[in-house]
């Protein structure tokens, strides 16, 4: 288990770091950029099952969540406007990839061994379901805009550099727990019994808490790069 938490953590890294360099050299544009990289790969890696912490599962809650620290950077630093682009280039990012890769799927592969294994490995990661597929869609795009909404309404009450942490904490925890529950009861209401479906949404939600907490000194970081001019314009 050990092995497990030890790349989970250094994908955790790996990622938010890779937030933070894309934001120091391109701006507010790396952001956007990194944002379809971040919600794709999150959609390829949540096939894979592993077990973290004790609990089982899936791979892409890291490059989820690293959408919340883009908004929460971008609400922080360019206001409600930017943070609400962000999510749309997400959501459009990923009804173009589900459209596109649908399509190629249905090919017909040379009949070849090589060419037919690698089709059927593709096939098997982007053949999603049509309900897990809209389940997706609707909890990303509901749970982003809540958390924008979310960060701005709590610093409205509270709009000190000192109560970052709180503004970042409080929406990405509340709108990762709405976005549990939507797509936990889109994808799997019917399909498994309540005490499994609430198993799934009780492992992912606190491994999403996890991921979380750790993105808040990156939020920090970000803010004194911009405060510090160390950002460039847009280009």
């Amino acid at each position: 288990m050990m092995h497990n938490i030890f790349f989970w953590f250094l994908m955790l890294v790996i990622n938010f770091s890779c937030i933070l360099f894309a934001y120091r050299k391109f701006g507010k544009i790396g952001l956007y950029i990194w944002v379809p990289i971040s919600t794709i790969l999150a959609n390829v890696q949540v096939v894979i099952l592993v077990n973290l912490f004790g609990l089982e599962a899936t791979l892409g809650n890291i490059l989820y969540a690293g959408g919340f620290l883009i908004t929460d950077i971008l609400s922080e630093n360019y206001g409600k406007k930017a943070a609400n682009t962000a999510v749309k280039i997400g959501f459009f990012s990923l009804i173009a990839t589900t459209l596109i890769m649908q399509c190629a799927i249905h090919f017909k592969p040379l009949d070849v061994p090589e060419g037919l294994a690698i089709f059927e490995s593709v096939k098997s990661i982007f053949s999603l379901l049509p309900r897990l597929a809209i389940a997706s869609l609707i909890a990303y795009l509901i749970s982003q805009f809540h958390d924008v909404w979310l960060y701005h309404k709590i610093r409205e009450f509270f709009p000190e550099k000192k109560f970052i942490w709180l503004r970042n904490n409080g929406s990405t925890m509340l709108s990762q727990l709405i976005d549990n529950v939507v797509f936990t009861t889109i994808a799997f209401y019917g399909v498994y019994p309540i005490d499994v479906m609430f198993n799934i949404f009780l492992s992912t939600y606190i491994i999403k808490f996890i991921v979380a907490i750790c993105d808040t000194p990156f939020v920090y970081i970000a803010d004194k790069m911009f405060r510090d001019k160390k950002i460039p314009e847009d280009i």
